[in-house]
């Protein structure tokens, strides 16, 4: 509700691949965001749940007979072989193929953006972030079907005498720091852990740190990792302000998240940023 406040999201790939997808879509459609972090799974489980389908299954079976009937197992939840990589990379070759046309150097967040235009899904995260002008930052791009589907289509683009796309990752950083330096104030709700915590909180250090922070994770402290680590860690890199508002929620994501968002939908002072 704080009106000076700049909030990211920042969350893990398997909480789109299991669950959670339409809550991130929501927050996002909903205004309640202003930046987006995630890793490149979320691009990859994006894209093949607007084009293909993912299914109930469990967590105790036969993993061998499911790689022998071409399914992958994420979890409980199976995803054919041919709703996966495959979908990913001809959606992908097909997009690169029309933007190579304009120029052939581009951000990361420019890319999601035109997968966003071109997934006319409203339960996507891209579509809804393309429609609403929410940049989406993917500092691990490449470590993804995605990623691997750029390489792909280069080497092909090679072969056949033409150009490639090549990834600007240096302009996602310069774009970054301009939305952070420009800020007033700094919020994050991170879910989960990685790459993407580490991103959001890195780059809210040059503004002395975030004002709010809100973690929910179900990684452990006492390893010292990371993604266990709680926000209280965080101010002694002065990631986190020492005045702040700050909370971490030691809970499953895909329990309590859609729980805050019913709360925070249902109680009128959040406006649409």
């Amino acid at each position: 509700s704080d009106k000076e406040c700049t909030v990211f999201i920042a969350f893990t790939a398997n909480l789109v691949a299991t669950g959670l997808r339409g809550v991130l879509a929501y927050v996002v459609r909903k205004g309640f965001v202003d930046a987006v972090i995630t890793t490149g799974g979320t691009v990859d489980h994006d894209i093949a749940r607007s084009l293909s389908e993912y299914y109930e299954g469990e967590f105790e079976m036969d993993d061998t007979m499911l790689r022998e009937a071409g399914i992958h197992r994420l979890g409980n939840v199976f995803i054919p072989v041919s709703n996966y990589g495959p979908v990913i990379e001809s959606f992908t070759h097909e997009l690169l193929e029309e933007l190579v046309e304009k120029r052939s150097s581009w951000s990361p967040s420019e890319l999601l953006e035109e997968v966003g235009l071109r997934l006319n899904d409203e339960s996507s995260i891209l579509y809804q972030a393309a429609k609403r002008g929410v940049p989406v930052f993917v500092p691990g791009i490449v470590d993804s079907a995605f990623g691997t589907a750029i390489m792909t289509f280069n080497e092909l683009s090679r072969s056949r005498g033409s150009r490639g796309i090549a990834l600007d990752l240096v302009k996602d950083l310069r774009r970054i720091a301009d939305i952070v330096y420009s800020s007033r104030k700094l919020g994050a709700i991170i879910l989960g852990g990685g790459i993407a915590k580490h991103h959001t909180i890195w780059w809210a250090q040059f503004k002395e740190g975030l004002d709010y922070a809100v973690y929910i994770t179900t990684a452990v402290e006492w390893d010292g990792s990371l993604s266990g680590a709680r926000t209280r860690e965080a101010i002694s890199w002065g990631k986190i302000k020492r005045k702040a508002k700050h909370v971490t929620v030691p809970a499953d994501a895909t329990i309590v998240f859609p729980i805050l968002i019913l709360a925070v939908a249902s109680c009128g002072r959040v406006k649409p940023r």
